[in-house]
């Protein structure tokens, strides 16, 4: 991971310039460590807008060195003025994520959108501590309030709900973190939030979670098997935890 790493931060010197005012890891790489799957997840806070030559330059660097053998590689560039003082929703400048590869390749160009994750990533961003440009995270950026975390935790929820057969794994595992976050306050690694949720589970509804940790834990993507049994039991364990989740967010 460090060479990519050195990889990706000399990409956002090399084009955003002095115009870059932080840098942070979040994500797994901050919350309990990188597993098999998971993404090198990197916020870029920047002083102004990318120009188009700016953001071509950043994506054609990022299709280089993210994925295609490699950890793919989500980075998000957020404008300064845009997140301090925070406000709610959040606006993002430029995302960059794997899912989106086949969208790049095809001319899509990130452009600036409300982007309510951040309020996750701004979280993450500020308990790691892991700056990788410039000043500590907490010198950059306001905490986020928990009721807009609460909120950005939530509205995501539908988006999952839409995923889950074709990506199963991930969404049973977010969606035990929504529930943990609503619950406890506290951004969990994926595989501790299914840890908190199978305890509080009916015993019909852990094997899914339990299943879904474990290949987490273990297995690429592409490696990854759901037997048919477990597949019966995703409607009803997913039912019970879009409750508990309901119940929670009011």
């Amino acid at each position: 991971m460090v060479d990519q790493v050195r990889d990706v931060v000399r990409l956002v010197g090399d084009v955003l310039g002095p115009e870059v005012v932080g840098a942070y890891l979040h994500g797994s790489a901050v919350l309990g460590g990188l597993r098999p799957a998971s993404d090198l997840d990197v916020l870029v806070v920047s002083r102004r807008r990318l120009d188009v030559p700016r953001r071509r330059s950043l994506l054609d660097g990022l299709l280089a060195v993210s994925g295609n053998g490699a950890r793919p590689v989500e980075l998000t560039v957020v404008v300064h003025g845009d997140v301090r003082p925070w406000r709610y929703p959040p606006t993002g400048d430029f995302l960059y994520g794997e899912w989106l590869r086949h969208e790049y390749e095809a001319g899509t160009l990130p452009q600036p959108e409300h982007m309510p994750d951040l309020a996750v990533l701004i979280t993450t961003a500020l308990a790691g501590n892991h700056p990788l440009i410039g000043p500590p995270p907490a010198e950059v950026l306001d905490p986020v309030p928990h009721a807009d975390l609460v909120r950005a935790t939530v509205a995501g929820v539908p988006d999952l709900r839409a995923d889950l057969a074709g990506d199963t794994r991930n969404v049973l595992l977010t969606l035990a973190r929504v529930w943990a976050t609503l619950a406890t306050g506290e951004i969990l690694p994926k595989d501790d939030a299914a840890d908190w949720a199978i305890a509080r589970l009916p015993a019909e509804h852990r094997a899914v979670l339990a299943h879904a940790r474990d290949l987490y834990r273990t297995r690429h993507y592409a490696d990854e098997h759901w037997p048919d049994e477990l597949r019966a039991q995703l409607p009803p364990h997913t039912r019970h935890v879009l409750a508990e989740i309901d119940r929670l967010s009011g």
